[in-house]
């Protein structure tokens, strides 16, 4: 049985060959994706040998180990794991070639070897899309949802994927969250008034906010779609990466984590409504019945307020004197804030 590297020292070309089945004779490892995620360490693996590719990418365990409890803890490198062996094929999006997974499910060691596709164009998150990748984002995200619409549930039965109602949220999240509002709090002076108008009343509602978000039609969810982990080929056509959040719950919950996300606060407000309304006209599109959309609206504002975990929860594993983690956490928040009020998310408190 091929063992699982603990470092990226421990792969050698040897391993490499033997895991992926590629002619590999030898290799270099550079470390990719600083201040981009945390919770798993990136490597671009440049590779000589005759026919083999010029680089793959290794994800490992994140080097921080409040990340590696937080992924561990919620099924985040199982997930991974499971998606290129069970459901990258079905996928209408592009994704990467998996060469090689493996996980121990009772343990936070992990590996994944797949294609090196980092010369397509990616839009930095603390940029923001233009308005045309988010409008090709939308519809391609809608795609995806239409894919498994109605028909997701048995991916998170099998465990290929978790379910937005799963125990482990209420178990876990109430913890991280507040452990990373803390540090929030001490490090930095700046935290936007209406992120504190929300922030203290986040756990105690967080169980019915995704108890919403994962009643019926349900879909196979990202999990984590935002710039950082899209990339665009040349004809504009969106491929999508990092599946360590696969669930299952409301379509509504992927479509505000990007708008609120990963454009700027003028172009999220300018277009939110638009951006909204394209995605709804292309999963009817799709053949998803018109009658199972009318309550996506309301999902979408729940997601949004419900997605103030993600630069929360993220800082714990973050170096806030780093700065671009430094700049993503302002800029995640500063999203944040710009929803709050569109969207009157104090409201739903």
């Amino acid at each position: 049985m091929q063992t699982i590297p603990s470092t990226i020292d421990d792969v050698s070309a040897v391993w490499l060959a033997e895991a992926t089945g590629l002619p590999i004779t030898s290799i270099t490892a550079s470390c990719i994706g600083d201040g981009i995620g945390v919770s798993s360490a990136v490597y671009r693996v440049t590779c000589s040998g005759p026919g083999c590719p010029a680089s793959v990418v290794v994800k490992l365990p994140a080097l921080d180990d409040a990340a590696v409890f937080t992924s561990t803890m919620l099924r985040m490198y199982i997930r991974e794991v499971r998606f290129f062996d069970e459901l990258a094929a079905a996928s209408p999006i592009r994704v990467p070639r998996g060469y090689h997974g493996a996980v121990d499910e009772e343990t936070s060691k992990f590996v994944v070897v797949m294609e090196d596709l980092g010369a397509m164009r990616i839009v930095d998150q603390n940029v923001g899309m233009t308005l045309a990748d988010a409008e090709r984002c939308v519809q391609e995200l809608a795609a995806w949802h239409a894919t498994w619409w109605g028909s997701a549930e048995p991916i998170a039965e099998r465990g290929a994927a978790v379910s937005l109602a799963d125990p482990i949220y209420p178990a876990v999240l109430p913890l991280v969250f507040g452990e990373g509002w803390d540090k929030l709090t001490n490090e930095l002076s700046d935290i936007p008034s209406a992120i504190h108008s929300v922030a203290p009343g986040w756990s105690a509602l967080m169980p019915r906010m995704l108890t919403d978000l994962a009643t019926t039609p349900t879909t196979l969810i990202h999990g984590d779609y935002r710039a950082d982990n899209i990339l665009f080929d040349a004809d504009g056509s969106v491929v999508l990466l990092d599946f360590q959040l696969t669930g299952v719950g409301s379509g509504a919950y992927d479509l505000a984590y990007f708008i609120t996300q990963s454009l700027d606060p003028s172009t999220a407000g300018d277009n939110e409504k638009a951006l909204f309304d394209r995605y709804i006209a292309a999963l009817v599109a799709a053949g998803v019945p018109e009658t199972e959309t009318t309550r996506l609206w309301d999902d979408y504002r729940t997601a949004a307020l419900f997605c103030l975990v993600y630069p929360v929860v993220a800082s714990r594993g973050m170096d806030l004197h780093e700065p671009r983690q430094r700049a993503l956490v302002d800029n995640m928040l500063t999203r944040f804030t710009r929803a709050v009020d569109d969207l009157a998310l104090v409201d739903l408190l």
